[in-house]
């Protein structure tokens, strides 16, 4: 899929028919981060993208290369990749990867806070990371934004006062 460009603007729209291609950190399990990511990106009003990833399709065999190969097809497809901090320190070795594959392949990393900010995020993401978000829906879908499509994403809060 090819994004639209605006001539006049040079920019790719973000669209219902022009969604982002998002692909979150996983290692094939069920996490509760993972699922998390999604429930947040959903509850944004006017923020269209598709998950490229699919954390139920771990490979029936092949080993350790073959989830390599199948975490690489789905990072191919994306246009940035959201690190769950949270997960490094039991799955080092696969979200390192993972990292790996998306700078390899030129893919921004926004990476995620762990959740409940009960610890900080490891060095090694902070400093590979072209940015760093919490647990609010709107700064991850700014990140997203900005780090995917390079879409200015500067907005207003609007106070109503009696």
């Amino acid at each position: 899929m090819v994004p639209y460009c605006s001539p006049a603007l040079g920019q790719s729209v973000v669209s219902e028919k022009n969604p982002i291609r998002v692909f979150v950190t996983h290692t094939f399990e069920t996490n509760a981060d993972y699922h998390r990511v999604f429930e947040y990106l959903e509850s944004s009003a006017n923020f269209f993208y598709v998950n490229v990833g699919n954390a139920d399709q771990v490979p029936g065999s092949g080993g350790k290369e073959a989830v390599k190969d199948e975490l690489l097809k789905q990072i191919k497809l994306s246009e940035v990749v959201i690190v769950l901090a949270g997960m490094y320190r039991e799955q080092r070795d696969w979200i390192t990867f993972q990292m790996d594959a998306a700078e390899a392949t030129d893919k921004p990393l926004v990476a995620l806070e762990p959740f409940g900010g009960i610890e900080d995020v490891a060095p090694e993401i902070a400093q590979r990371a072209d940015e760093t978000v919490g647990w609010n829906e709107r700064n991850i879908v700014d990140a997203i934004r900005r780090q995917a499509r390079h879409e200015e994403t500067t907005r207003w809060d609007v106070i109503d006062f009696p």
